[in-house]
């Protein structure tokens, strides 16, 4: 049996970003292997998959003498487990996966890029997270991209060579799930829940974030450009569905008091089911600096849930500008007021948009379609042994 080693570096990105892929591929005649650090969502995601998981410690920061115990015990147990495949996702697992599997002596290295933190960094830390992504190419033999404009970005910059880079489908790591992010399977009890969760009032007008509060998700210009909206107009509510991250990427303390402290914005912490969010709210705002493929902007035009997002790759692969959704500048303040306004100006005009963006992931991004586009490419390389 042909056995793949899918490697990222927590198990929330198996949980999340990669959810259903494993027991696919299982029922498609291949032996999976999940590998991660250990983790709360662990044994959901064995349980869910239906594939064993080994723990392999991890840290998302960079972290010399652990990265070298990583790489060592991810060396040992690709030795003994020999897989066909190693396919990592996350920029730490990228890293180790694609060099223990090269010294491991696995023919077939796959590295699925969602994403580049360097570009949100500056110095020191950019030049050493972009070193990391030439090494993580370099010791792939594919390197996937999950966005046309993502691939663009990687050509442009020589992350990698030409003849490894590909795009699976139409772009997106894992698709959406649209028998759950659609308006027709939604039920009462989670419809009542997440307005419950609001006070939902029929008179206010709900915006909708959904993420980590962090800078890189541009929440500190969500923040100031929604106070400035609602100085005008009152009926606004801005509900945060999310929770806060201090060590990595933390607000500055004037946002901070000003997310926690307006009377305004809501926020709603961690939801598993943001489908009903989705669902409630008048707006979705994705205002991010740097994504891969954002699976919360598929997630809400799945859900028929109007979209104004960043001009950045990934946004712009999904949403096109003005004809399905309403793009700004990232880390434009101004924009983005400008965009929010025209947006709750004209909410007939966004509906109709939120129509058409829900048409074009219906032929692109289904999940059935992005798993069966991958499944189809992994048999090719492996029949065709140009590795």
């Amino acid at each position: 049996m042909r056995k793949i080693i899918r490697v990222t570096t927590v198990p929330m990105a198996l949980k999340v970003l990669l959810r259903g892929q494993m027991r696919y591929m299982k029922k498609a005649g291949f032996e999976v292997i999940m590998v991660s650090a250990d983790g709360a969502e662990r044994n959901e995601v064995m349980q869910y998959e239906g594939c064993p998981h080994y723990v392999i410690p991890m840290t998302r920061k960079i972290t010399p003498f652990a990265d070298a115990w990583s790489f060592w015990k991810l060396y040992r147990l690709l030795k003994k487990e020999k897989p066909d495949i190693v396919h990592s996702h996350t920029p730490k697992a990228g890293l180790l996966a694609m060099l223990a599997a090269k010294y491991a002596g696995v023919k077939i290295r796959i590295h699925t890029v969602a994403g580049l933190r360097f570009m949100t960094a500056s110095g020191f830390t950019r030049s050493i997270l972009t070193k990391m992504e030439k090494i993580t190419a370099h010791a792939a033999t594919h390197v996937w991209p999950n966005s046309l404009s993502l691939l663009n970005y990687v050509k442009q910059h020589k992350l990698a060579k030409a003849e490894k880079l590909e795009i699976i489908g139409r772009g997106s790591s894992n698709g959406v799930d649209l028998s759950r992010f659609s308006k027709s399977v939604l039920n009462e009890e989670g419809i009542r829940n997440a307005r419950e969760i609001l006070s939902q009032d029929p008179s206010l007008f709900y915006i909708l974030s959904v993420g980590r509060i962090v800078k890189d998700k541009g929440i500190s210009e969500l923040a100031k450009a929604f106070a400035s909206l609602y100085d005008e107009n009152d009926k606004l509510r801005l509900v945060l569905v999310g929770t806060f991250e201090e060590r990595l990427d933390p607000l500055d303390g004037d946002v901070m008091k000003l997310i926690k402290n307006h009377p305004g914005i809501i926020l709603a912490g961690w939801h598993d089911e943001v489908e009903y969010f989705m669902h409630i709210s008048n707006l979705l705002v994705h205002a991010s600096y740097r994504e891969g493929f954002p699976n919360v902007v598929l997630q809400a035009g799945a859900m028929e849930c109007p979209i104004v997002c960043s001009r950045i790759g990934g946004n712009i692969d999904i949403v096109d500008e003005d004809l399905n959704g309403l793009i700004f500048t990232p880390g434009n303040e101004i924009d983005l007021y400008d965009k929010l306004k025209q947006a709750i100006s004209d909410p007939a005009g966004m509906k109709r948009k939120a129509a058409l963006l829900r048409r074009k992931i219906e032929e692109n991004f289904d999940r059935s379609f992005v798993q069966e586009k991958l499944r189809l490419r992994y048999e090719a390389l492996l029949e065709s042994g140009k590795h």
